[in-house]
């Protein structure tokens, strides 16, 4: 007979794969009487497993849904299916649950046997998903080491390319990591710099051994969304702005992403953008482009850009129309 720990493990992988057993079915899976079965059962419920219990001939125990999640035990196959599917939507954005996915494969990561560990890395490595990828990948591998360090307060190097290909050796503190539709990054404290820091997850290339733990600092700010979103929107820039869009925050929020700007209601219909660009032209091109009626809040130089724009606009179609004018003429033979 089992020892009674290691039944209660076998009882609940038996009823995790199957909807539904009858207690004499469990007892003779087990090796043990009915009752005992029923003492098992009662003890899954001490701990927090919904099993339900359904009266007579035809009856039996299933699992059911809880209010929260208990552990879930998975066979070789199942946690290499999980695995590989979790790997899958950390190294390729999807949306809405990339940044989870990297948590939980940070948890099954940590527990998964060498053997398995290998067979995940196999299938990953001769696997071409056909998805459309983030501009910029970055290595599923990396994101569970930042999220571990994460998680456990441990300090984190590694090597870090700049927008230039210019590398250096960084030690921070990782705090969080924050992903957008296009790319991941990691928001530290960097002990060199004495500052918190945002980081391109693309762009780390951790240099273990890592460690020691340290106190958790206070966040740079209680929005680690807003905090990033501002810094690669805007404060990244050489040229910043604040625009004023004449359409409601909701209406607005549908067309410019995190990585567009920030913004902020401004009264009735209408919201505040602070974003940025390489120069000023870019960044009028980049404001008329999302299709709002809009006026410029500051700086003032960037209406004198406008200007300069509109006219090389209205020359160009001056141009143009005296051209055409110009054709129609010679086919009509004036």
């Amino acid at each position: 007979m089992l020892e009674t720990s290691a039944r209660l493990l076998r009882l609940l992988s038996l009823l995790q794969a199957h909807r539904e057993w009858s207690g004499a079915d469990l007892a003779e899976r087990l090796g043990v009487t009915p009752r005992t079965v029923r003492r098992d059962v009662d003890r899954l419920r001490e701990l927090g497993y919904p099993v339900n219990a359904s009266p007579g001939t035809g009856g039996g125990y299933q699992l059911g849904a809880g209010a929260e999640l208990p552990p879930l035990l998975l066979d070789d196959e199942e946690a290499v299916a999980v695995a590989v599917g979790l790997r899958t939507a950390a190294g390729h954005g999807v949306e809405g649950i990339g940044e989870s996915s990297v948590r939980a494969l940070a948890k099954l990561e940590q527990v998964l046997p060498g053997r398995l560990r290998r067979r995940v890395s196999t299938l990953n490595a001769f696997t071409v998903p056909m998805l459309r990828a983030p501009r910029d990948q970055v290595d599923p591998e990396v994101l569970t080491e930042l999220a571990n360090a994460c998680r456990d307060s441990e300090r984190l190097r590694f090597a870090y390319r700049d927008h230039d290909g210019a590398t250096t050796r960084r030690t921070v503190e990782p705090h969080r990591l924050v992903c957008t539709e296009h790319r991941w990054y990691l928001v530290a404290w960097d002990l060199d710099r004495v500052d918190w820091r945002t980081f391109r997850a693309d762009r780390i290339e951790p240099r273990p051994p890592h460690g020691p733990r340290f106190p958790p600092r206070e966040p740079p700010a209680r929005d680690l969304a807003a905090y990033v979103s501002q810094g690669v929107s805007a404060g990244a820039y050489a040229a910043e702005a604040t625009i004023r869009l004449h359409v409601p925050l909701t209406e607005a929020a549908r067309v410019v992403g995190p990585m567009d700007g920030v913004l902020e209601p401004d009264g009735e219909g209408a919201c505040l953008l602070r974003t940025g660009a390489g120069n000023l032209d870019y960044l009028v091109i980049h404001v008329v482009m999302m299709g709002f009626e809009f006026e410029v809040v500051e700086p003032t130089v960037l209406e004198g850009r406008m200007r300069a724009i509109r006219d090389r606009i209205s020359r160009a179609l001056d141009r143009t129309a005296e051209g055409a004018a110009a054709r129609s003429r010679e086919r009509r033979g004036d």
